[in-house]
């Protein structure tokens, strides 16, 4: 199946759709470091596109033909790590990505955002466009750490197909969970040299620091050092911060699950925002596969399945 990633940021999703054995045809994106860390990563086209100019967008995008659209359009607006101000502007591309869907019109399509966008008048108002395209819609939370991450970060998924019904893959996207959290020495098995590390709270009656034996808590857009005055927390699990250190650029990138090997560029700020943006590989595997079920499961998938038997 032909598919465009829209806000591909440093490829996430596109990379774990891939792994799923989709065709990426193009990336669409504004920013310039993440489009040059796409570039770098992938053999298909990238294209510097403002997406909030929808008839500019959908006519590019509509050259590629595409049969799914995916994307994640900006949640800062949105996060509980921002301002929760949805009408900042960058709120308004959740809106313009259910215009393009509706003007391009591929027969699939996901989105995926930060869980507070389900108490947003944003997404009210793009479903609206959704509903009126003609698109029936299956939406969940997933928690990442279920999903072959390890990493405690819940976001929102809404998948979109032309002429079914509202909630037609809950089963899919629900059933497959696994039974407990991947936890970050669950995925790295003896590849880290520390125990425990840092991790920078947000508030100082959080703790902040973590142990490998659990997963991680959500990487942010930040990676700071630990304060030489930090005082240990309650819930911190050590006695000392001796060798505690935060984990690195690297260690981040693969915690969302991004390979070894995935290069990233730029300066270490953008590196970091870039990895706290993205999302996690082995998410957008997990909805991916979960499409790919309903689809072999449904008609359409039996027709092509009894097409292979006849040829």
């Amino acid at each position: 199946m032909k598919v465009v990633d829209l806000f591909c940021g440093c490829g996430g999703l596109s990379l774990g759709f891939m792994k799923a054995g989709f065709d990426v045809e193009a990336g669409f994106d504004f920013w310039d470091e993440a489009l040059e860390v796409y570039k770098k990563n992938f053999n298909h086209p990238v294209i510097k596109q403002d997406l909030m100019n929808v008839k500019e967008a959908s006519e590019k995008i509509r050259s590629y033909a595409p049969e799914m659209i995916i994307g994640g359009p900006p949640c800062q607006d949105f996060s509980s790590a921002g301002k929760r101000n949805e009408d900042n502007g960058r709120g308004d591309l959740t809106v313009s990505y259910a215009k393009i869907i509706s003007e391009v019109h591929p027969k699939w399509f996901v989105m995926e955002n930060v869980e507070r966008i389900k108490k947003t008048q944003k997404l009210i108002d793009a479903m609206a466009i959704y509903k009126n395209a003609g698109y029936g819609l299956t939406y969940t939370v997933l928690d990442a750490s279920l999903c072959g991450v390890p990493q405690k970060r819940k976001r929102f998924v809404m998948i979109g197909c032309l002429g079914v019904d509202d909630g037609f893959m809950s089963s899919q996207l629900n059933g497959r969970l696994a039974k407990k959290p991947m936890t970050v020495s669950d995925y790295f098995g003896d590849k880290l040299d520390i125990r425990y590390y840092y991790r920078h709270p947000r508030s100082y009656v959080r703790r902040g620091i973590f142990s490998v034996d659990e997963p991680s808590p959500t990487i942010r857009g930040v990676n700071r050092p630990m304060p030489a005055g930090y005082e240990l927390r309650p819930n911190d699990p050590v006695k000392s911060k001796a060798g505690i250190r935060p984990l690195t650029t690297k260690e981040r990138g693969m915690i969302q699950t991004f390979p070894e090997d995935f290069i990233f560029l730029g300066s270490k700020t953008n590196q970091e925002q870039m990895i706290g943006n993205a999302v996690p590989v082995n998410l957008a595997k997990y909805v991916a596969e979960a499409i790919k079920t309903y689809i072999e499961s449904s008609e359409e998938g039996k027709e092509i399945s009894r097409n292979k038997e006849i040829a």
